[in-house]
């Protein structure tokens, strides 16, 4: 990107810094690493709308996680299990009309709601709070958010889902897991871009492009996209506990593997049974996959395997460890 420089007096070429800079949130100084566009000649600092947004999504990030404070993200899926629109949620919960609106879209709510929030992710809480709280929703309303309740209750699936990720996938966000307890919904439809983006995708490369998809978003935003942990195998950064996350993908019929042989070698190719929910995603995390799988369109398996063997977060890990989103700060997709 080419921009007019005050102090050079001319038109140059720019590009971009890692810089630690510090955010007043909340009345407490937050410190990050931001991205900062500079003249490539003489340093000068320019305004970029894109780097400075993402990088007091950054700052607001580190105060949830301080703080132990759900993400908006978490908030919206909360509601959206109980099937309400965010003026239905707000009616439900006494609070003003915009609240929700303002929580989903970036801004950070007090520890009190945060709490009620917290509560209600369980359906059982859900039903109690209900039948002990005068709520302000119509009757209509009612009945059918306790038939959703119920249906979730009695979803097998729902409860299984929850015993497995339990035991395998923490909920507890931490720097192992990009600070994001993990969202299956969320790394499903990582799977399903990617192999509908590459109609030969294999295994192996799969784990590479999840990989580098959420270490780079952390970088940029500090927080990962799926909450996944990756760990150092032979060839190369692996999603933890990849297997059972495949076998279950195959039970929801979301994506399996065909298994062919290839001059003697067995090819595991990602299948995707969906299409791609874009309205997972959002438009800064579909920016990040979309950079992921342009910068490695055109290379195989063993290429990007060899590439992710050069990344500082792998060279400084053993076999079976899990590699720190720390490292995400050295990851540069340009090199």
């Amino acid at each position: 990107m080419r921009k007019y420089c005050e102090q050079c007096g001319k038109e140059i070429e720019t590009k971009v810094i890692s810089k630690r800079e510090s955010y007043n949130v909340c009345g407490e100084l937050i410190e990050v690493d931001a991205q900062v566009l500079v003249c490539s000649e003489c340093g000068e600092e320019f305004f970029c709308e894109e780097l400075d947004n993402a990088t007091l999504v950054s700052a607001y990030n580190e105060y949830r996680r301080r703080h132990k404070l759900l993400l908006p993200e978490e908030i919206r899926k909360i509601r959206e299990q109980y099937g309400l629109s965010q003026r239905s949620f707000a009616k439900l919960l006494n609070w003003g009309d915009k609240t929700i609106c303002r929580y989903e879209n970036g801004s950070i709510q007090d520890k009190a709601h945060n709490s009620i929030l917290l509560f209600l992710r369980e359906p059982e809480n859900m039903r109690t709070y209900l039948t002990e709280n005068e709520v302000t929703l119509d009757e209509k309303q009612i009945r059918r958010l306790l038939m959703t309740i119920e249906t979730l209750e009695e979803n097998k699936e729902f409860h299984a889902s929850h015993r497995i990720f339990d035991l395998f996938f923490s909920n507890v966000p931490c720097e192992e897991n990009g600070f994001k307890g993990f969202d299956y919904d969320k790394f499903c439809a990582m799977v399903l871009f990617f192999a509908h983006k590459n109609s030969e995708l294999l295994k192996t490369k799969l784990m590479k492009l999840l990989n580098y998809s959420d270490m780079l978003f952390y970088k940029e935003n500090g927080i990962s996209i799926s909450g996944m942990k990756y760990v150092h195998l032979p060839y190369g950064p692996v999603p933890d506990h990849f297997e059972i996350l495949l076998e279950k993908m195959q039970v929801d019929h979301i994506a399996h593997i065909e298994i062919t042989c290839d001059n003697g070698y067995e090819r595991y190719q990602i299948i995707p049974e969906r299409d791609i929910p874009f309205d997972e995603f959002s438009k800064e995390e579909l920016n990040i996959l979309q950079r992921v799988y342009d910068k490695f369109a055109h290379f195989g398996s063993v290429e990007i395997s060899e590439y992710s063997h050069k990344e500082k977060g792998y060279a400084s890990t053993k076999q079976g460890e899990i590699i720190s989103y720390a490292y995400a700060k050295e990851i540069e997709l340009d090199k």
